[in-house]
């Protein structure tokens, strides 16, 4: 039988609540923390035990998952004055699922070290419908030793989990994936708008490139979303502008021009000015409208 855990859960977003009801149905104890008690109602008439301190989760738990919004977040949970890395839990392995910055995931992962604490930065992809199904792909970084313990409850999460370096590697390996998923956004697009104009049925195109050498998940899950004319989040725009600010940051310190991620950051800047930065990515077909 699986080791049960006691296991703290602070950002019951739209991805994280998916989370917290995997480790719930695996029988884990779940205690949780959100800046809103009411978002986590739902959780807490699953079994989930709400706190009104990142301490609190941390001081209380063996594994706390972290899944907030942005770099600032992270900082402020880890490093704030109730924060987990003011807590005194020998015990405690925490793990950073956010889209961050690598520096920060090191500078975590050094302060942890000093508390005696372990840590993973841990960052996902597949969105809304991944983490509902148990199937993203976990990106990790930190020590080797950590992500082999934790590997277990990892796979509630997701189907491909690996290991790619020290700390920081998860991030860094985030932003690869962000950085394919931006251009070919347009891509998925473009398409649309072409088979739009051309009088194409649109369900019919998708059926016939979406399973040949165009095939990709944003094609797959995005597109009929976009053909539907639904733009609920699965993934926030000002989520992934965020990201691809991360990785442009990220190329320059290394002195790499990324012309594609640059073109795609823009557009969706556009849309952001345009009010739409709580839609989902899918919303960049508005830009060919």
């Amino acid at each position: 039988m699986a080791e049960k855990y006691k296991t703290g859960f602070i950002g019951t977003g739209v991805m994280g609540k998916s989370l917290v009801k995997h480790l719930l149905n695996a029988g884990h104890e779940v205690v949780i923390y959100t800046r809103t008690k009411e978002k986590a109602e739902e959780l807490i008439a699953m079994g989930a035990t709400w706190v009104d301190k990142a301490s609190e989760v941390a001081n209380s738990v063996q594994i706390v998952f972290t899944m907030v919004g942005y770099p600032h977040d992270v900082e402020e949970i880890y490093f704030g004055e109730n924060g987990i890395l003011t807590a005194d839990n020998k015990e405690l392995i925490a793990i950073d699922m956010t889209t961050s910055t690598p520096t920060l995931a090191q500078k975590i992962n050094r302060a942890a070290k000093e508390k005696g604490i372990l840590s993973l930065d841990a960052p996902v992809s597949g969105g809304d419908i991944g983490a509902q199904l148990g199937k993203l792909s976990i990106m990790c970084g930190g020590d080797k030793d950590t992500f082999e313990h934790v590997l277990p409850v990892l796979n509630l999460f997701g189907e491909t989990i690996l290991y790619q370096g020290p700390a920081g590697s998860g991030q860094h390996t985030k932003m690869c994936n962000q950085i394919t998923i931006a251009t070919g956004m347009i891509g998925v697009c473009e398409a649309l708008a072409y088979g739009k104009k051309a009088g194409l049925n649109l369900d019919q195109v998708l059926s016939s490139i979406s399973t040949g050498a165009a095939g990709s998940w944003s094609l797959s899950n995005l597109a009929p979303r976009m053909i539907a004319g639904n733009f609920e989040p699965g993934f926030y725009i000002k989520h992934f502008v965020k990201d691809m600010k991360i990785a442009l940051d990220e190329a320059e310190k290394m002195n790499l021009q990324l012309p594609g991620l640059e073109l795609t950051k823009s557009m969706y800047e556009e849309l952001v000015s345009n009010g739409y930065e709580d839609n989902g990515t899918q919303t960049l077909i508005k830009a060919y409208e």
